[in-house]
């Protein structure tokens, strides 16, 4: 094969002529990327998709004839092409990834060539992700925050709250996360123990996407914020460009959300977090590791299955990216891998076993 060929084939579609010249010209000075074409809207975009076959498209979102979200609504089931989301709009990002994108990258602010370069490094690298990424058909019916608000599901109860204020489940993942993890927590009943999760995501999106899961889960969901209590039937997930970490005091479980240097490359870490459970809860935990890139998480789970707690990580073969829980099995940090489907009620089942033994 040669070089060229090997070489990741780019579509770009914006509806801006100036932003996708200057997107062709970065991701071409890229030795492993080559841009074969541009589309300003999904109906040009279609047609270059049938002609040129590229390898992953990047996609804006407020485009004339149809919006990105409903292009990706089309597009996926007939055809699974890697899609990297290029947006300002943290809500239309997160609509794209329900759709099925596999990433997005928050477009530049105008006139500002320090967050330019920044995006283009960022857009490079998840294209690079995505290539290796297996696409699907979303998961779950994405549920706009727009309009009038919705009711969440009737709350239903299950036999593992007695102990709820002595456990805590930790969640961690990346690319692929965000709608893995609603699936894995969406039918937790409302008396489950606190669920801590670490999605690598920007500022202004955590808060967006924990509204997102308060809305679909029995559970309540809100964005972590400096000193929040871990309750029963609460979910936090982890504020953007701050790391959260578990503690514990004479009252039970709260957390710690402050800024800080990244940690396996990123902030918020999923290493961070596991660690701080594996000495703050021990035995008392459950760990779960789902789809994405790299190896962050795998160090830390391991470290919490050496102090006695339960951990999960997602399989092969349900993993958008097969990257994080892959690492953690090899370094012996996964006591079960389990399709996605099945880890919600394997967290479950641990609770209650747990309980009924009288952990």
């Amino acid at each position: 094969m040669s070089q060229f060929a090997a070489k990741i084939r780019v579509l770009v579609v914006d509806d801006s002529l100036l932003f996708r010249k200057k997107l062709e010209l970065s991701l071409n000075e890229d030795p492993m990327i080559t841009v074969i074409g541009s589309a300003a809207d999904p109906l040009e975009a279609r047609q270059k998709i049938a002609e040129l076959r590229p390898d992953v498209l990047t996609l804006d979102v407020e485009m004339p004839h149809m919006n990105g979200i409903e292009f990706l609504k089309q597009l996926i089931p007939t055809n699974p092409l890697p899609v990297v989301v290029v947006s300002s709009l943290p809500l239309n990002a997160l609509d794209a990834l329900s759709a099925g994108a596999v990433d997005f990258v928050r477009k530049p602010q105008v006139n500002s060539p320090g967050d330019l370069q920044g995006f283009l490094h960022e857009l490079r690298g998840k294209i690079k992700i995505a290539r290796r990424a297996k696409v699907q058909s979303a998961l779950v019916e994405p549920r706009s925050l727009r309009g009038a608000p919705e009711q969440r599901p009737p709350r239903q109860q299950a036999p593992l709250g007695g102990k709820g204020g002595k456990f805590v489940v930790c969640i961690g993942a990346s690319t692929g996360g965000t709608e893995a993890i609603i699936q894995v927590v969406k039918d937790l009943p409302a008396n489950t123990p606190g669920v801590l999760i670490v999605q690598h995501m920007p500022a202004n999106f955590t808060n967006l996407y924990a509204q997102r899961l308060d809305k679909i889960c029995q559970m309540s969901a809100k964005e972590a914020e400096d000193n929040d209590r871990v309750l029963t039937g609460r979910i936090l997930v982890a504020a953007g460009d701050y790391h959260l970490t578990l503690r514990r005091d004479v009252l039970g479980y709260y957390i710690r959300s402050q800024k800080g240097e990244k940690v396996s490359g990123h902030c918020p870490s999923v290493d961070v977090m596991f660690h701080s459970a594996a000495e703050a809860a021990g035995s008392n935990c459950i760990g779960v590791i789902l789809t994405g890139m790299g190896a962050d998480g795998a160090r830390g789970i391991t470290q919490m299955r050496q102090a006695g707690a339960y951990t999960i990580g997602q399989n092969e073969e349900t993993c958008v990216v097969y990257g994080m829980p892959m690492e953690a099995w090899r370094r012996g940090g996964i006591a079960r891998q389990l399709p996605l489907r099945q880890i919600g009620p394997e967290i479950i089942f641990q609770l209650n076993r747990v309980t009924a033994a009288g952990g």
